[in-house]
């Protein structure tokens, strides 16, 4: 499962990432594919992606509202919200797991050989601040004399928008470079950090300032497909906890905000069958389905 968790991961960021024409054009795709709402964090300006980022779109949407409404137009666009809605009641926080190109990154540099730190639980929640804050009521609040706010999340902290964006667009196109200036130190600084970070604790930025994460565990004891815990064949072993990526004791908090759904739990730990996955209550994955799959055998004559 982990070697299938980690192909799964890849395929995603090159499909979410797949337009490698952009050496030759030296700018970003903006072809048909560019309607489509990436299920995790990818930056809208990153010159090979195809998709659009839910973050971004929904910033951009609540910055208009003010100068729609002043203007008469009372816009408001169902589609993002509904889009990323529909996606977080659906798989919640297993797009964190398995399908975010930038948790994948930060997976990756958590490999290379290091001191590892815990992240204090006080830290994960300041990602739902970033959220509230920078998403939705800075835009809505701060705005010009227009009535248009910014899209304060990504142009002063996004790191994967520094990452994926910021640094390739400078590299195509030269003539940008006499135009950074404090605002982009300040993300490539916040880049980095995070970068750092990784390697020395697992997901920092999912964990601390990520505001999809934070989005996505909204539906964490609502989501239509999840880990499961069945508590009889549970014995309290504590397996489960020493192989948590983000420091989740499942048996005792089975419907965690902060589980990514990467399933170690249930494949690489608990030996008693205590964990599976479900599907609007019907299993998918683990002991309960062989169970289910036992009772719909038909049974032997003797």
């Amino acid at each position: 499962m982990r070697l299938a968790r980690k192909w799964v991961q890849a395929v995603w960021f090159f499909l979410l990432n797949g337009f490698w024409g952009f050496p030759f054009t030296g700018t970003i795709y903006q072809g048909p594919m560019k309607v489509i709402c990436s299920p995790g964090l990818n930056c809208y300006s990153c010159p090979a992606s195809t998709t659009y980022c839910p973050i971004g779109s929904l910033q951009q949407l609540l910055l208009n509202i003010r100068f729609t409404l002043q203007t008469g137009q009372y816009y408001f666009g169902f589609f993002v919200l509904g889009t990323i809605g529909m996606v977080g009641a659906v798989f919640g926080r297993f797009i964190c797991g398995w399908a975010c190109p930038f948790g994948f990154f930060q997976e990756l540099l958590h490999k290379l050989p290091s001191r590892k730190v815990s992240i204090p639980v006080p830290l994960t929640w300041l990602k739902y601040a970033v959220f509230f804050l920078l998403v939705i009521i800075f835009p809505l609040l701060f705005v010009n004399n227009s009535g248009i706010g910014q899209p304060w999340f990504c142009k002063y902290v996004c790191p994967a928008g520094t990452l994926q964006a910021g640094i390739p667009m400078l590299i195509l196109q030269p003539e940008l470079r006499g135009t950074v200036g404090w605002l982009f130190v300040n993300k490539l600084a916040i880049a980095l950090s995070f970068t750092v970070w990784s390697v020395f604790s697992s997901r920092p930025f999912c964990r601390t300032a990520c505001p999809l994460g934070a989005f996505y565990a909204l539906f964490s004891r609502f989501q239509l497909i999840r880990l499961q815990l069945n508590e009889e064949n549970c014995t309290g072993c504590g397996a489960c906890h020493k192989v948590c990526p983000v420091d989740i004791k499942f048996n005792e908090v089975p419907n965690s905000c902060e589980c990514v759904n990467c399933m170690k739990c249930m494949t690489e730990a608990c030996i008693f069958d205590a964990i599976s996955v479900e599907a609007a209550g019907f299993p998918m994955f683990g002991p309960e389905l062989a169970k289910t799959n036992k009772c719909l055998l038909p049974k032997r004559k003797i």
